[in-house]
């Protein structure tokens, strides 16, 4: 299980002003215009749809400030050892100075961030989008800030609605996951859904899912349908099992004391730039994951229709303890935004 981020950790982070900035590439490098300069890190492919709106974006902002930022941007988080948790702690220790990630992976840094991957809280994309966007989505962003973390607005690039793609059969119903070992991202919610439902959770980071997949070290993964073209998993599963059990989104952070230190003109231009990213990217996203069944289904992937009944009501237990984990408060803006009661 990942290890969690402490106290001296994001105390050290919040005094570690002085390595906010990075060093950068390239023409407008050299001209020395740039006043300040990023680097930002995700956790996708260099073809992903993340990839390019992050860096049509920084490309937008270093124009509209006349190259006084600059940013460098890195897919697979630069290939940093330990991936995601390992990019969080440069993230809150200003090694990075912006980083996109999942609210799972983030609740070791933000407990509450977790919410975002309540499983059967969305029905769909959009339905999420407009729910990170709200009140919830504040209250999460003030708790970022609390831990040195600086959160956006409109912030939550799309990842999707996540599915399980095993390697051998079909899950139908929840009995077709007894004992089976399912990879899950870094988190305490995806490793507890996970047992709950019968499984047996293997965390493994994103970029070693094909590997962990074809060596049997997982029966199964569980992601949109983008990860598994991207990733190209559909060489080494066989069944997409459509569970729509969870959205997950990649949230953009920026280092707090880095982003105190900006001037408001410049804030302003990132805020905006981010905002529009983010819509163009979610578009994309939801266009691929519309598609892509068609596309892998040409490919010789079998895919089912999930009833989800049955895997909620499994779930039950694990609602009133996590409930209890995340706080009324929070559990109260879930329920109000997604429409159901979960617990």
């Amino acid at each position: 299980m990942p290890s969690r981020l402490t106290r001296r950790s994001f105390l050290a982070g919040a005094a570690a002003a002085s390595a906010s900035l990075a060093v950068r590439t390239g023409a407008a490098a050299q001209s020395g215009r740039a006043e300040f300069r990023f680097t930002q890190y995700h956790n996708q492919t260099a073809e992903s749809s993340l990839h390019t709106r992050l860096s049509e974006m920084w490309t937008a902002i270093s124009k509209e400030t006349n190259g006084r930022v600059e940013a460098r941007v890195f897919p697979l988080n630069n290939n940093v050892a330990g991936s995601d948790p390992a990019a969080l702690k440069m993230l809150v220790a200003g090694e990075i100075q912006f980083f996109t990630l999942m609210g799972g992976v983030l609740g070791a840094a933000v407990p509450v961030a977790e919410i975002q991957q309540v499983p059967f809280a969305f029905t769909t994309a959009p339905h999420a989008h407009q729910v990170v966007d709200g009140p919830l989505g504040a209250y999460i962003r003030e708790e970022m800030a609390a831990k040195g973390i600086h959160g956006f607005p409109v912030g939550a690039f799309d990842n999707g609605m996540r599915q399980m793609t095993p390697v051998s059969r079909p899950i139908v119903v929840p009995a077709d996951l007894n004992g089976l070992r399912m990879r899950v991202p870094a988190g305490q919610m995806f490793d507890d859904m996970f047992r709950t439902l019968g499984c047996q959770p293997v965390t493994i980071n994103s970029i070693d899912i094909y590997a962990a997949l074809k060596s049997g070290k997982a029966d199964a993964q569980e992601n949109p349908l983008a990860l598994v073209d991207s990733f190209k998993l559909y060489e080494v599963i066989k069944y997409v099992s459509m569970t729509n059990h969870m959205w997950s989104g990649f949230n953009q952070m920026a280092h707090l004391p880095t982003w105190q230190r900006l001037p408001s003109d410049i804030k302003q231009v990132i805020e905006r730039n981010v905002t529009r990213a983010v819509r163009l990217q979610r578009e994309d996203q939801e266009a691929a994951n519309g598609r892509l069944r068609a596309e892998l289904t040409k490919r010789g992937l079998i895919f089912n229709d999930v009833d989800q009944a049955p895997f909620r009501r499994q779930l039950s237990g694990f609602y009133k303890t996590w409930k209890g984990r995340l706080g009324t408060k929070a559990w109260s803006l879930l329920e109000q935004a997604a429409g159901s009661t979960l617990a």
